[in-house]
């Protein structure tokens, strides 16, 4: 429990009979705190999430995946938000669950399922098999426990050091505009909106950059920047462990310009989180094309689409601002999105509707040809491995939900599978005069900009206090307007609940919006079943390391040059053991370090964006970690490799190599 607490003097009882004047406001209402975490899952042999390609395993990590809480007290209430956005493609019910069971051990109800807000940056480079729902574990061969476990403790260590780093302070909201990180990809469906709503987004985009400034006194402890994009400046092709373009604005504001040193122990730095909102369209490939754009490189993309999302931010950061004041609150419910019966004032026609069970389209296999493939739909001869594991269930899609889902060609059923979500959690969240919408899933600009209408409209508010937040608390694919829904591109192809997805979030997000302004309470609703193939793995775990022979784990294979100019590449190669064996969460498996005052000081290590950890198997029990940094500044250095190998009977022992010393010049 908090133990700071802002006091007001209401003077002293001179008398008998004195008339106590009313305390006046606290010049700090809330208690804020920030924290951050490592959610990094295993870096060789684990499927990646967000491109559903076989084979797109992680063979090392660019840069680490990180968690970043902030949580929001009202002081005279006592109602309070924990806000959570992580480098992860997706935010799962079942992370979720695991994530509130851990919470509620340590606090009790303090946070639970109404006030507890999860999301995801989108990253389409981390491990994957995080989800109860075989769709999303497809291409990653199932459930990985290893990686689940990854995300859901870094998430709640998150939450319990901003909770711990709770203290009286303010929290400010600056806005300012990105022209030039984002591009529609799917313009042809975009055009089929009336007017009104195209004329919103004069260039096809969002431009929209939100920032909450968050400061203790005078201390800043951090910043949600929110802008809607995809995290997809990184391609299909990486097998590195990457937060892409919004984990590198994150590093450059938190590293670079804050200093903050992410394996120091110091639970008291800057944490700045860019999270995504209604970014269902929005595409960081300038170009149209899978890496490309600004540049045909995609690291340099991710690194200039990233300083462009940070400078804009810190721009809105800096700049005029709004005090945030007013109460917390928030309020969540479970819908059954497959059978939602929409009400006339919410549908383009005028007409009732309903929603229908999941299914993915044919289009939704084919992926998005902008950023990249999705599950290749290949002709009859070649087996699928989407279609040979289905093979146990009825995959027919009968005709009442071929005619719900029209004109959809539909692939799989998968809500009545259980492969993809049919009962999913909406969430609206008060902090002061901002709104949070809490999506399960990727909203096109035109479809946030509907919700946002419908939501401020109920509230009475103006429209720019109601913001779309993508990718919460579940994940349910995407959610385009009706109109786009009809052209069927990837999106629309892609909105498991039919032509009417988009008018039924309007209609029970309405419902939380006049629950929030009458302050009513709301009934959580029936939760989603577990699936029967919740942990279903087909992959296998490290077994077994081997050193090659006459070779011992740590030895340098191939050693570092006596001798670097600034900026030339440094590679080491060691013998090493499986990463699975040990994530090194909140650590390292490499370190740069360098010789000052007779002491070896680590420089820089596996989260730098100039330094790389690659994994090989060389045979069936031995492998090797190739270790690269870009050269630093003039000095004296060597490079560190930190270890685990596993022995046949289970044991693990870690082990640490070390390259030659050189010198940069």
């Amino acid at each position: 429990m908090a133990r700071w607490r802002s006091l007001v003097v209401v003077g002293a009882v001179m008398a008998a009979g004195l008339v106590v004047s009313q305390p006046a406001q606290a010049a700090e209402p809330y208690l804020v705190g920030s924290g951050i975490s490592d959610v990094t899952g295993p870096a060789a042999e684990n499927g990646m999430m967000g491109y559903s390609k076989f084979g797109q395993n992680t063979t090392g990590i660019h840069q680490r995946l990180r968690a970043r809480a902030f949580i929001a007290v009202d002081q005279a209430s006592r109602q309070r938000v924990a806000y959570v956005n992580a480098d992860l493609g997706m935010i799962f019910q079942a992370q979720r669950d695991a994530v509130l069971a851990k919470l509620q051990q340590r606090y009790g109800d303090l946070y639970g399922e109404r006030n507890l807000l999860l999301s995801a940056t989108h990253t389409h480079s981390g491990p994957g098999g995080q989800s109860h729902n075989l769709a999303y574990n497809l291409s990653i061969l199932g459930f990985q426990k290893q990686a689940f476990d990854a995300t859901v403790d870094g998430i709640v260590e998150a939450v319990v050091e901003a909770h711990d780093n709770l203290r009286p302070g303010t929290v400010s909201l600056g806005r300012s505009e990105l022209t030039d990180a984002s591009v529609n990809r799917s313009r042809t469906a975009f055009d089929q909106n009336p007017a009104a709503d195209r004329a919103a987004f004069p260039q096809a985009i969002d431009p929209a950059v939100t920032v909450l400034r968050f400061q203790q006194g005078a201390r800043e402890i951090g910043a949600i920047n929110w802008f809607a994009t995809h995290p997809t400046s990184i391609t299909n092709e990486n097998t590195l462990i990457s937060p892409d373009n919004k984990g590198y604005a994150a590093y450059r504001w938190e590293h670079d310009l804050k200093g903050v040193r992410y394996l120091d122990d110091d639970s008291t730095g800057f944490v700045a989180a860019f999270p995504n909102t209604n970014a269902g369209d929005m595409s960081p490939n300038l170009n149209l094309r899978p890496g490309s754009g600004p540049t045909e490189d995609p690291l340099t993309n991710e690194q200039i689409i990233g300083r462009r999302q940070q400078s804009a931010a810190q721009q809105a950061y800096n700049g005029p601002r709004a005090t945030i004041a007013g109460s917390i609150d928030a309020r969540m419910r479970f819908v059954d999105m497959s059978a939602v019966q929409v009400d006339p004032r919410y549908t383009p026609d005028g007409q009732p509707h309903r929603t229908c069970p999941g299914v993915v389209g044919v289009s939704t296999l084919a992926g998005s040809v902008e950023d990249g493939p999705g599950i290749p739909i290949i002709p009859e001869g070649v087996t699928n491995p989407f279609f040979e594991l289905l093979k146990p269930f009825n995959v027919d899609v009968p005709p009442w939900l071929i005619s719900c889902q029209s004109p959809k060609a539909p692939a799989v059923p998968t809500g009545q599978l259980q492969a993809t979500p049919d009962v999913v959690p909406i969430q609206l969240v008060k902090l002061g005069q901002l709104h949070l919408i809490a999506v399960p899933g990727e909203v096109t600009i035109v479809s946030g900009l509907r919700l946002r209408r419908t939501v401020a409209q109920e509230l009475g508010v103006p429209l720019e206090n109601v913001l779309v937040q993508g990718y919460a608390n579940a994940y349910s694919q995407y959610v385009t307007t009706p109109e786009e829904y009809q052209l069927q591109q990837y999106e629309g192809g892609s909105t498991l609940f039919g032509k009417y997805t988009l008018p039924a979030y309007q209609q029970e997000f309405a419902k939380l919006a006049t629950a929030l302004k009458e302050n009513q309470p709301v009934a959580l609703g029936a939760r989603p079943p577990r699936p029967i193939t919740a942990e279903l793995n087909l992959q296998t775990g490290a077994v077994l390391d081997t050193p090659p022979l006459f070779k011992s784990f740590g030895q340098v294979l191939t050693d570092a040059k006596p001798a670097y100019q600034v900026n030339q590449t440094v590679t080491v190669t060691f013998v090493t053991g499986h990463p699975k064996n040990n994530l090194h969460r909140n650590g390292t498996f490499l370190e740069v370090q360098k010789l000052n005052g007779g002491q070896w000081q680590r420089v820089a290590d596996d989260s730098d964006w100039d330094t790389t950890y690659r994994w090989t198997r060389g045979g069936i029990a031995d492998s090797k970690a190739t270790i690269t940094w870009k050269a630093g500044a003039p000095g004296t250095y060597r490079i560190v490799h930190h270890g685990d190998a596993k022995a046949l009977t289970g044991t693990i022992t870690p082990f640490t190599g070390t390259s030659r010393t050189f010198t940069v010049g």
